[in-house]
């Protein structure tokens, strides 16, 4: 029956079937044949209607629609203009700026698209015209974008809690240190990198009043994550703060939300969120025909029952999550295998939490790795005239420091855990 859906998978994607549709098929063959006819079809409403009805789920909307709203809030330019003040006169400043840039309006969206895009428009012009390489720009920016789901708030983490059930909030709070930590590695080799360039340095009256006019973007992470760790907020009703307080910056500190503003994000956010929640209900139907059939337990005494140390299971669904990664997005991964990789993890004593963040760190690879790289896509977008290739090249050094981070978590799994004793 594995070899079936599993099949059946592949050769519905490789014909252009969008992935949600492509599990919902396979879901209903399966409650067809396996569960009662007809009889197994009435399920499907069912099922759908309960993956939705989540309070954890509810909180996905609410963050997509704040990452539109300060895509277009003007956020990110006073951000990057703070930070090139602050950092343009060390080693390769701008890029150290672009990087820190990324992280904090990471720490304010939740997603790396809208990061790329924000930090990016403002980042590229800039450093191309100060003598910075193309390709090293863009494989930065590519790679900074990145940390829009590492660190909280992150989609791929509240997709990760619905799916198995772990806590949301400390799934964000775990995301903290390891998101700092290879914010800090990415800086480091930038600045090695780049360390031919430097720009003269900004006098202390222009790095005040740039830290005054960014004020309202580093107060949201604040805002957010210290209202999850403190207990004020869950992580639902952080969204839902996230997305009042991103309206008030934008309409009335940034005054950006124009009616044609207002109309893009608006169709932004609902067709982000329509393909999102789709794909969920078609990873939920596809999750219960494989339980259902014992497909999960199969897979799990199997490895569970092998004649190696649990670190090779590790390693082979690290390989496993790196292909994949090459080839669907980052939502479409994580329905998929979690159903089978979570009970695997679990049975062999690995903490699920600190996997999370292994399997975020997977899912950022799986946005700079072509063919399907999501951020090269992106960045594309911002610079038709560069080759893809260009930007693969420019990002092949982050993605190796990401293979490294995963080994260096794996080690120190404290990095991920640390923080999460008092997060209920």
């Amino acid at each position: 029956m594995g070899l079936f859906f599993t099949g059946g998978m592949a050769a519905l994607l490789l014909i252009g079937v969008p992935v949600a549709f492509a599990l919902s098929l396979l879901a209903a063959i399966g409650l067809y044949w396996f569960n009662g006819g007809v009889l197994g079809l009435h399920q499907i409403p069912i099922i759908a209607y309960k993956s939705l009805d989540d309070f954890t789920i509810s909180a996905l909307p609410m963050y997509v629609l704040m990452s539109q709203i300060l895509l277009y809030s003007g956020v990110g330019r006073e951000l990057y203009e703070m930070a090139s003040r602050w950092l343009r006169h060390l080693p390769g400043g701008l890029g150290l700026a672009t990087l820190l840039c990324c992280g904090i309006f990471s720490a304010i969206s939740g997603s790396s698209v809208a990061t790329a895009v924000t930090i990016g428009t403002v980042a590229i012009p800039e450093m191309t015209t100060r003598g910075y390489d193309k390709k090293t720009v863009l494989g930065l920016l590519a790679a900074g974008g990145t940390l829009g789901i590492l660190i909280p708030p992150s989609v791929p983490m509240i997709i990760y809690g619905s799916v198995t059930g772990e806590s949301v909030g400390k799934l964000f709070i775990a995301g903290v240190v390891p998101g700092i930590v290879l914010l800090v590695i990415f800086m480091v080799y930038a600045s090695w990198s780049m360390r031919h360039i430097k720009d003269a340095p900004a006098s202390w009256q222009e790095r005040w009043q740039g830290t005054r006019k960014a004020v309202w973007g580093l107060l949201m992470p604040v805002l957010i994550i210290g209202g999850i760790y403190t207990g004020v907020f869950t992580p639902t009703e952080a969204a839902a703060v996230g997305v009042v307080f991103s309206l008030l910056v934008a309409g009335i500190v940034y005054r950006s939300l124009t009616w044609a503003n207002i109309k893009n994000i608006l169709l932004s956010t609902v067709a982000t969120n329509a393909m999102i929640l789709f794909i969920i209900v078609g990873a939920m139907l596809f999750g219960f025909i494989l339980t259902s059939l014992q497909i999960p337990q199969a897979m799990t005494e199997m490895a569970t029952s092998l004649p190696v140390s649990k670190w090779v299971v590790f390693i082979l669904i690290n390989l496993l999550l790196l292909v994949l990664g090459c080839f669907l997005e980052t939502v479409s991964i994580l329905v998929i295998t979690l159903p089978i990789l979570y009970p695997i993890i679990t049975s062999l004593g690995f903490d699920p939490i600190w996997f999370a963040i292994i399997m975020v760190v997977n899912m950022e690879l799986a946005l700079i790795t072509p063919p399907v790289g999501l951020n090269l896509f992106v960045l594309k977008g911002i610079d038709p005239s560069t080759p893809i290739a260009l930007i693969v090249r420019g990002a092949a050094p982050y993605a190796v420091i990401m293979l490294a981070f995963i080994a260096l978590l794996a080690f120190f799994p404290e990095l991920a855990t640390g923080l999460i004793g008092h997060v209920k």
